[in-house]
């Protein structure tokens, strides 16, 4: 079976050159966007941490983590990142942002377990932002009004790349769609959450889809979530239709994070009560760290989407096997 789609009569509309030159634009573009937006100081980020100690986040709870020893470190193993949701929190502690502050970083993981296409590599590159929010701040529209904003720096960098690239057309709409994982299952329930994505994304262009991790009523989850940084009624991802591939594009997961209520009633459900005494947890049991809102927003993703590139591999370097080599050749895709 193919690995990667390959678009009929493939072209890049920039060669290597104006790729490399777009993608460092994008970039520089995004992140002032993203900064002034949401009132964002940029900080340094680790690619390495300590095992065991809860920082790591786990994703879904299946991936394998790398982790290894060093010559010079004997207590205890080191792990790459997976993403820095849980580290991104304490370090609004450390830092002793106030409410309406906060940090974005540039974060590289390793995940050996992503299965690789057109937009999985092994190797993920993304903004990773995290704000102080008040109690009374943990609410939907907070939420939406923190999407919103992202949303609009993502048209923006669409705009000022247009203006740089005349090749590329502008694809976004004017404004994102809300809608929750339920509500959308209550639309297409004869569909996977994958096809329910893709219909609903070709039909506005841009969506919020809200509320990803806990059971939905037909007793399914519309994907999974981590049950320890994002409050799973109070998350969501930006989806956006990508007509270069005709599929949902995620470029965003973000949420409000769980406070120590959350952390327990979602540790309980997903039965693993047992990460309650770790260092990161314990911290949110004993109200040690601020409250917060944060995510992720993928670097290589976003150029893919506004550089209108068919595989990830456009605009990253990365590892692939003999398979997507050979398909992307074939296909006319210049991998970096």
């Amino acid at each position: 079976m193919p690995t990667v789609s390959i678009p009929k009569g493939y072209e890049s509309l920039l060669n290597l050159n104006q790729t490399e030159r777009a993608i460092k634009l994008t970039k520089e573009f995004f992140e002032q966007e993203l900064s002034h937006s949401l009132n964002l100081q940029k900080v340094s980020a680790p690619l390495i941490v300590r095992q065991g100690n809860g920082i790591n986040d786990n994703l879904n709870g299946v991936e394998r983590i790398i982790s290894f020893d060093a010559i010079d470190i004997s207590d205890g193993q080191l792990e790459i990142v997976q993403s820095l949701a849980k580290w991104k929190r304490m370090a609004l502690d450390r830092y002793q942002y106030r409410a309406g502050e906060g940090l974005y970083t540039n974060m590289n993981a390793l995940r050996r377990d992503e299965i690789q296409d057109n937009l999985h590599s092994i190797y993920v590159d993304q903004w990773d932002w995290e704000k102080v929010i008040l109690p009374e701040q943990r609410d939907l529209h907070t939420l939406k009004s923190a999407a919103l904003q992202i949303f609009q720096a993502i048209k923006a960098t669409e705009k000022f790349l247009v203006q740089a690239f005349p090749g590329l057309e502008p694809v976004l709409p004017e404004t994102l769609y809300f809608i929750t994982s339920q509500e959308l299952e209550v639309l297409y329930p004869e569909l996977s959450p994958k096809e329910r994505e893709n219909s609903i994304a070709r039909r506005y262009g841009a969506v919020f889809i809200m509320q990803i991790g806990g059971e939905l009523l037909s007793g399914k989850k519309h994907d999974g979530r981590a049950p320890d940084y994002d409050d799973w009624n109070l998350n969501g991802d930006i989806i956006l239709w990508y007509p270069v591939l005709e599929q949902a594009f995620e470029v965003s997961s973000m949420g409000i994070r769980v406070d120590k209520q959350r952390l327990a009633e979602q540790l309980q459900l997903s039965g693993e009560e047992d990460r309650q005494s770790l260092e990161f947890h314990q911290l949110i049991l004993q109200d040690k760290l601020p409250l917060s809102i944060g995510g992720g927003i993928g670097q290589s993703r976003l150029c893919m989407f506004l550089l209108k590139k068919a595989h990830i591999g456009e605009v990253q370097a990365s590892v692939w096997n003999e398979q997507i080599l050979q398909e992307c050749r074939d296909g006319n895709i210049k991998l970096l």
